[in-house]
């Protein structure tokens, strides 16, 4: 029996690419193709795929938030993480969402099909610069929450709108705000929104 893999890639072209090249390999055959993040789980459910290939940015739900309901409500499918962008705070949340595998896009095509067959074997395959940045990045001292009302922020929410959205008080959100700056001896909510995100701490 091959190896069975869904492959959740949003852009069509890499999409049809990944599958001919998967589907080159004997061993290994893509059973379902999505475009969507929010469509992973039930399709997973659905096929009961070995191996889940989850783009890590994708329409309806990020990659690594469906990988996290994937391994909660299947964790006998293994998670590939693909990206395109090499980001040690992407690489920290993929590991606490207990994905098998964290691959970049640019990566020879033999490494991914050699990849699906290490995460099916029980292994976890991490691209070795992305761990090795992912383990000299600095930790956040900011708050899950602090870190919550901070990437509102960064998506333009003024405090009254973000009050509203997290259920909180304008007070306690404008204090949440203060914190943060004191933390990351910013300027302003401009100047931290942009240190946290060049720290890759906004994810």
């Amino acid at each position: 029996m091959p190896i069975s893999i869904l492959l959740a890639e949003d852009m069509n072209m890499v999409r049809g690419a990944l599958v001919a090249l998967l589907n080159l390999e004997d061993d290994l055959e893509v059973v379902c193709e999505l475009e969507r993040g929010d469509q992973i789980l039930s399709a997973a459910l659905r096929h009961q795929p070995d191996v889940a290939i989850i783009d890590i940015d994708l329409p309806g739900m990020d990659g690594l938030t469906a990988a996290a309901f994937l391994h909660e409500r299947l964790p006998e499918c293994r998670t590939l993480i693909l990206t395109s962008l090499g980001r040690p705070g992407a690489l920290r949340r993929a590991l606490a969402a207990q994905v098998s595998g964290y691959l970049l896009k640019d990566a020879p095509p033999h490494e991914l099909a050699a990849a699906v067959r290490s995460v099916v074997a029980g292994q976890r395959v991490i691209n070795s610069q992305l761990a090795l940045s992912a383990w000299n990045g600095s930790e956040s001292p900011l708050t899950a929450r602090e870190t919550e009302v901070l990437r509102l922020a960064a998506e333009g929410l003024e405090p009254i709108e973000i009050a509203g959205q997290l259920r909180l008080s304008l007070g306690t959100v404008r204090n949440y705000l203060t914190t943060v700056v004191t933390k990351l001896n910013a300027r302003n909510r401009v100047d931290a929104i942009k240190i946290a995100r060049d720290a890759d701490w906004l994810l």
